[in-house]
Formats: C-alpha cells, sequence, structure tokens
C-alpha cells in the first residue's frame, strides 16, 4: 500500500520507514526537520552520526533498490499544500509520527510549552480535517504515549487498552459506559497526545476515519535490521536531558564511566519496547486497521516494565558504573506500580525483544562505540517542572 510517514526522519519515523519499504509498501516521507532544527537549538547532536535525509534516501535505493519519498512540509502550518498532497498522492495510509515527542523539552520554557502544542494539536487536527476533504479512506495510525494514563493507576488490575467500563448510577439503576480511560497527563507534551485522542474519538465518531491509536512506552534501542544495513543509515540516539530517554542516558553514561543519574527515588515504573518491536508494531496496526465508523483502535505498545532504580542497577552490575540520585525535575509520586494490559499486539504475532537479550548489544555497538561523540556537558536533566530546582554541580566531575 502507499503510505505517508509524518515525522519519517525522527527516532521512531525513520526506522519505521525503512520496515515499512522492506515490507513491500510505496513510502513517502512528509517531515520538516524540525527535529534537526532541535539539535542545533539545544547545542548536542545525537550520539550517532546521522546524515542528511537525501543521503539517507539515497543509500537506501543503492542498497536495496527501493524508492522513498521526501516532501519537507511543515503539518502545523501548510494545511493547504498537505491537503492538495493527499489529493495528489491519494494514499491508502498514514503514520503520524509528525510531533514534538519530549516530556522534558516541553517544560523547558514558555516558549517550548507553547511549541510543542501549537506543533503537536495544529498538526493533528490538520491531517484529520485535510483527510476528511480529500475524501479519501484512508487509515490513520498515531504514535500515542502510555503518559496519557499517568500513573496513578495502582492495583492488581491492569491498565486497559485505552476504554475502560463504568457504572454510571442513575434513579433508574446503573448503566454501563466505556469510555476513554480516564487521562492524568503530567507534562505538556503528554497533555498534547490527551487532546490528540479527543480528536481522534470526535472524527471516528463524525467522519468515520479509521484510525489506530498506539499508546507506546518507552523505546530502546538504537537499530533495526534494515538502519543496521549502513552506518549512513543509522538510527538516533538521544543521550542529552531533554532527549535522552531514560535507558539510552543511563547506557551513554556507562559507557563514558559518567554516574548513573537517578531522579529521585528512582521508584518509578516505566513500561519499554524495543525499536526494532516498534516498526513491527507499526507494519501489524496498517495491516489491521478498524473498520469505517468504529471508535478508535487503541494498544497498548509494550513489551516490559521496570522501575528506574532496577534499571539502573541491572546497567551498574553490567558495566560497574556507580549510581547517583538526583532530585527528580519531574512532579509525579516518588513511587508507582505499573500494570499494563498488552494482549492485543501478543495476539497479533508480535515477538518481542526484551531488555536482558538486547543490552550488551546497546552497549558494545553503540554507546562503547560512539562515546567520542559525546558532550559530557548535556548529560544532565536542565528542564524543570519547579522553578528553583537545580542540579548539584558535582555530578559534572568527570566532564
Amino acid at each position: 500500500m502507499k503510505v505517508l510517514v509524518l515525522g519519517g526522519d525522527g527516532f521512531c519515523g525513520w526506522p519505521t520507514s525503512l520496515h515499512l519499504a522492506d515490507a513491500g509498501h510505496e513510502v513517502i516521507v512528509i517531515d520538516n526537520l524540525s527535529r534537526r532544527a532541535i539539535d542545533l537549538e539545544l547545542e548536542v547532536d545525537s550520539l550517532t552520526p546521522i546524515r542528511p535525509i537525501g543521503e539517507r534516501i539515497r543509500v537506501w535505493k543503492e542498497l536495496t533498490g527501493q524508492e522513498i519519498g521526501f516532501i519537507n512540509l511543515d503539518l502545523a502550518t501548510e494545511y493547504d499544500r498537505f491537503e492538495n498532497l493527499l489529493h495528489e498522492l491519494r494514499p491508502e495510509a498514514i503514520v503520524h509520527f509528525g510531533e514534538q515527542r519530549s516530556a522534558p523539552y516541553s517544560m523547558r520554557s514558555n516558549a517550548a510549552k507553547r511549541y510543542t502544542v501549537d506543533n503537536n494539536v495544529r498538526g493533528t487536527h490538520n491531517v484529520l480535517a485535510a483527510i476528511v476533504a480529500s475524501g479519501l479512506d484512508v487509515a490513520l495510525v498515531h504514535l500515542g504515549t502510555m503518559g496519557v494514563y499517568g500513573y496513578g493507576w495502582s492495583g492488581s488490575a491492569p491498565i486497559p487498552e485505552g476504554y475502560l467500563t463504568v457504572k454510571v448510577p442513575t434513579p433508574d439503576g446503573d448503566i454501563e459506559r466505556e469510555i476513554l480511560h480516564p487521562a492524568n497527563p503530567g507534562s505538556v507534551y503528554h497533555l498534547t497526545k490527551t487532546l490528540d485522542q479527543l480528536l481522534f474519538t470526535f472524527y471516528a465518531a463524525n467522519d468515520q476515519i479509521r484510525i489506530t491509536d498506539l499508546h507506546q512506552g518507552i523505546v530502546w534501542g538504537t537499530q533495526t535490521p534494515q538502519t543496521a544495513l549502513d552506518e549512513r543509515l543509522i538510527n538516533r540516539f538521544d543521550y542529552d536531558g531533554d532527549y535522552g530517554t531514560v535507558l539510552n542516558r543511563f547506557l551513554m553514561q556507562a559507557a563514558i564511566g559518567h554516574p548513573l543519574t537517578v531522579h529521585g527515588t528512582g521508584g518509578q515504573t516505566r513500561a519499554f519496547i524495543h525499536i526494532r518491536d516498534t516498526v513491527r508494531c507499526i507494519q501489524i496496526a496498517l495491516e489491521n486497521p478498524p473498520a469505517r465508523g468504529e471508535k478508535p483502535m487503541v494498544f497498548n505498545q509494550v513489551t516490559e516494565t521496570y522501575r528506574v532504580r532496577d534499571l539502573a542497577e541491572l546497567i551498574s552490575r553490567l558495566t560497574g558504573v556507580e549510581i547517583a540520585n538526583l532530585p527528580n525535575p519531574r512532579r509525579e509520586a516518588a513511587e508507582n506500580d505499573l500494570n499494563v494490559s498488552r494482549d492485543r499486539f501478543m495476539a497479533l504475532g508480535l515477538n518481542p525483544t526484551y531488555l536482558s537479550e538486547g543490552l550488551l548489544e546497546e552497549v558494545r555497538d553503540v554507546a562503547q562505540k560512539y562515546r567520542e561523540r559525546a558532550d559530557t556537558t548535556k548529560i544532565i536533566a536542565r528542564s524543570t517542572w519547579r522553578a528553583g530546582m537545580e542540579t548539584s554541580p558535582d555530578l559534572m566531575k568527570n566532564d
């Protein structure tokens, strides 16, 4: 099928574009290259060397003979161009990664908060409005986040996949209803993803758009079989305090002998998924869309959960690097449980990669190999949820 990958130059979008092309789909990347611009703003590069998008696409064609299209377009500000592209290209499916994806960055400043809302919410609504205007029966797959649920859900019952059955008391007795799981976003970024799911609910009901929303955990790992074909195709490895996910930060810190920076008690439980499983999940979602008129289909895109301190201890045992606890820059509970239902992807054939199987590969093939590219002044998280918080300068002693 013909697939537009919005945000197809990014951490999840690039390997997904290659994976779908390798699976035989016609892929066109639409991206405004804003993630590359944010690298310039933050003055930090990916640990892995990222080549220009034109070179990436040329190398892919040289190696495989497969063409991937590219269009530089801003979804939030160029609605008319995007609608015209839908009329011209007539895609059968759209994969939507085209959003600012970092919670810490979204809390970095007033400007970052406003940019995240403007970019994410306007962009998603423009995509939905353009699909309606095009008259096409497009299957839309959106990368959401487990963060829409928040981290206050506890008890033995797992977080369901998107929807919750509730009983509403009335004078005539209880009425049973299925509702979206109550949202509890913990950052402006997570707030935009919460607004996304409300937009999806409306457009699925009002205009019968077929939508799949993937509530994804923290993505770890760097390479897929396709990005590993040539260093010029390599995927991003973000390690800085704004864009580096907790596991990538730990791996890079271990590679250079920097203490593993655990925020707060480290009792925060998070969900994880390898990038190889992310791209497989996207393909599964594309090939199993909901029917017209159905409510948005929600998958919890998760393979396992870990407490942050347990993850740090695992990497510390593996590498011998010590652990350092820092004040937590986020407003969140010091400890939380996370029991997640993830039956749908497993039932559709996902065979996941677990941390216990892939960590050594990441340490050896990525973090150690590219350690000389690290800027150690960018390791510590600087974006805070609360005014007046500062990071201890003692942790910069290895700079």
